[in-house]
């Protein structure tokens, strides 16, 4: 098996290859560094090298793998351990994590392990959070540590009951650390949100939770730090949920090694429905189209299987949504549908922030009367809009 290990699996530009073609690697082998922002990536397979570009690096397996890897050098702390292991967040855009927790939250500072695992039929936080609370508690715990934050809280949804009481039974004896519920909403899980809902504290658009004396960070996010520091593993691995037009229905593989193809995982699991339509990475409102040569990266957590859409060559309009789909995303759908987008927009909520569209209050949508006008009025016969509260 080929497995492709993206030089992008962060925010920040492509990883500069330390590797050439037919060199030999084992699995957790520093295959490429960042040259500015980024982090460091291993690969997740011992094999042999056989192809090496600005954009990937491919890696024929060997039949037999290993279960063991080749540990994270010394190093002198935490943080410096965290980079290493190429940890970045593995719910979101990929910001490197050793960045993240460059800080000292000092007095009343608190860490909030996000737990929301919020859009619709992914599950691999949860199935995690059951098989590893302990795991993950202590991950909470490092960070605190690192940041010095005096409070740590886990954010969670009360309707996910097993992992409620693994990790209820987890904190048990962790005065320092408490469970604070979050509504069963999207996206409960956005940074903003996680604030709003816990404390009442709103931040602006483009205003990080560090500005409210808060770290955030993702369940995955917190147990690569906990196999970092206790067992000097590099980020090999990756959760996922598979989902939609699969025959196994919804279906949670933990540890898949990263870089492995969707097409193999997919038949893997099952057979797909017919008909089916597109191959997403990610969650119904927010993933991306991908294909099944497309590779698991650091922040893959679901690949779903849609159902093909219905055909409709009217003229549309979309209105997009910083939280929900955007307008980019919308513009595919329109014309995978056979349609013509003849004019776009975006929620009223989206404020322009260092040239990006930012929601100004996550998961609470206005009506849309005067967008939807807006779109008629520019010869919009049918209107996709994208706005994310469910």
């Amino acid at each position: 098996m080929r497995v492709l290990l993206p030089l992008k699996q962060h925010v920040g530009a492509p990883n500069k290859p330390i590797v050439k073609i037919g060199d030999e690697v084992y699995r957790g082998d520093l295959v490429s560094i960042p040259e500015g922002l980024g982090g460091n990536i291993h690969t997740s397979v011992s094999g042999r090298i056989i192809d090496v570009n600005d954009s990937h690096i491919v890696v024929e397996a060997y039949e037999k793998q290993p279960e063991d890897f080749t540990k994270l050098k010394a190093t002198n702390n935490y943080l410096e351990t965290i980079k290493e292991a190429g940890i970045v967040g593995a719910g979101g855009a990929g910001f490197p994590t050793n960045i993240k927790l460059n800080t000292d939250l000092k007095e009343n500072g608190a860490v909030i392990l996000n737990a929301a695992e919020c859009e619709p039929i992914l599950g691999h936080n949860m199935e995690r959070i059951e098989k590893d609370p302990y795991m993950i508690v202590r991950g909470l715990k490092y960070i605190m540590e690192i940041t010095k934050a005096s409070k740590g809280y886990i954010a969670i949804k009360p309707k996910n009951i097993k992992p409620l009481i693994a990790l209820g039974k987890a904190v048990k004896e962790e005065k320092n650390i408490g469970i604070r519920y979050l509504p069963d909403m999207y996206p409960a899980g956005d940074e903003r949100a996680v604030l709003r809902e816990l404390f009442g504290i709103k931040l602006k658009p483009g205003q990080l939770p560090l500005e409210a004396n808060c770290v955030v960070s993702n369940v995955e996010t917190v147990r690569n730090i906990t196999l970092a520091i206790e067992e000097r593993r590099p980020v090999i691995t990756k959760d996922i949920t598979i989902g939609g037009r699969i025959d196994s229905g919804i279906k949670v593989l933990l540890d898949i090694p990263i870089g492995i193809p969707a097409k193999y995982l997919l038949k893997k699991t099952g057979e797909y429905v017919e008909p089916y339509g597109e191959i997403i990475f990610g969650g119904p409102f927010t993933g991306k189209l991908e294909n099944e040569d497309s590779p698991i990266t650091k922040t893959t957590g679901g690949l779903l299987v849609s159902m093909p859409f219905p055909q409709d060559k009217r003229k549309f309009g979309v209105l997009g949504c910083e939280c929900g789909a955007q307008i980019g995303r919308l513009t595919e759908i329109v014309e995978a549908m056979g349609g013509k987008v003849v004019s776009s927009t975006n929620c009223k909520r989206m404020k322009e922030v260092n040239g990006r569209f930012r929601c100004d209050e996550p998961g609470v949508c206005p009506g849309q009367v005067e967008k939807v006008m807006e779109l008629k009025s520019h010869g919009a016969e049918a209107i996709i809009i994208g706005t994310c509260e469910t």
